[in-house]
């Protein structure tokens, strides 16, 4: 039996500014990683889709990212170690304040964004958001790219680690995203994405945008939630895992 985690950013409006269809995509996933404020989300947003996913049995993790509100995380910051490891504590704090209200526990980090990008490689970078974790509960889960330097990092220190797949994004050959700059970065469509998926989970294998044939490992599938065919995506994708006889469930 194959089982994979399905989660979704959310809580990714502002103020006055909404994004995504949080309160649809919500049905369909079963963990929501939550915007601590920083790249997106607000204490209002932030409580709202906590009280949300208490209702539909959904898990909460933290999605951190840098504090770039005008580029949505997405810009790439030069900062310290030190920087990386409190700015990440500071979110991981703020959010659990909601779901500690709300008597649930938090249950993963998941960087945001450029942060999640540079931890590919950025072993600097990578250990401050570990360091920052382990402070901080050494149960909370880190989810990590698939093939990043971060979850080995984790793992070193004895923290628990989950490999993220993307439902829509390519890769490239060193199993890095592709920037959303390129061309053919975003996997349009749906029929090619959910077959990636399915290969994916199934077979541990996926191929580059150069046509490389990859290994990868997937234990949390992660679908944006912010497109405008986002909703009918998700479900095309759970219809289509409960025939290739793939469990959603959490980790």
């Amino acid at each position: 039996m194959y089982s994979i985690d399905l989660n979704s950013d959310m809580g990714e409006s502002f103020g006055a500014y909404k994004l995504g269809g949080d309160e649809e995509i919500i049905k369909y996933v079963t963990t929501a990683n939550v915007a601590c404020g920083w790249h997106a989300g607000d204490p209002m947003v932030m409580d709202k889709i906590v009280k949300m996913a208490k209702e539909r049995g959904v898990v909460v993790g933290a999605h951190p990212g840098y504090p770039d509100l005008m580029g949505f995380g997405r810009r790439k910051m030069v900062l310290s170690f030190q920087e990386v490891k409190n700015y990440v504590r500071y979110q991981i704090g703020a959010l659990a304040d909601f779901t500690q209200s709300c008597g649930m526990k938090l249950n993963h980090v998941a960087p945001h964004g450029a942060m999640g990008n540079q931890c590919q490689y950025d072993e600097e970078i990578a250990a401050a958001i570990v360091e920052a974790v382990a402070e901080f509960d050494k149960d909370l889960i880190i989810y990590y790219c698939a093939g990043a330097v971060l979850g080995d990092i984790a793992e070193s220190k004895g923290l628990r680690t989950a490999s993220e797949i993307f439902a829509d994004r390519a890769y490239m050959d060193d199993l890095s995203l592709v920037p959303r700059k390129m061309e053919g970065s975003m996997i349009t469509d749906e029929e090619t994405a959910i077959a990636r998926c399915v290969r994916m989970i199934k077979e541990g294998k996926v191929t580059s945008l150069n046509g490389k044939e990859l290994d990868i490992k997937g234990d949390t599938l992660c679908v944006h939630g912010d497109g405008p065919k986002a909703l009918a995506f998700v479900q095309r994708i759970r219809d289509t895992f409960a025939k290739e006889g793939i469990e959603i469930k959490h980790l």
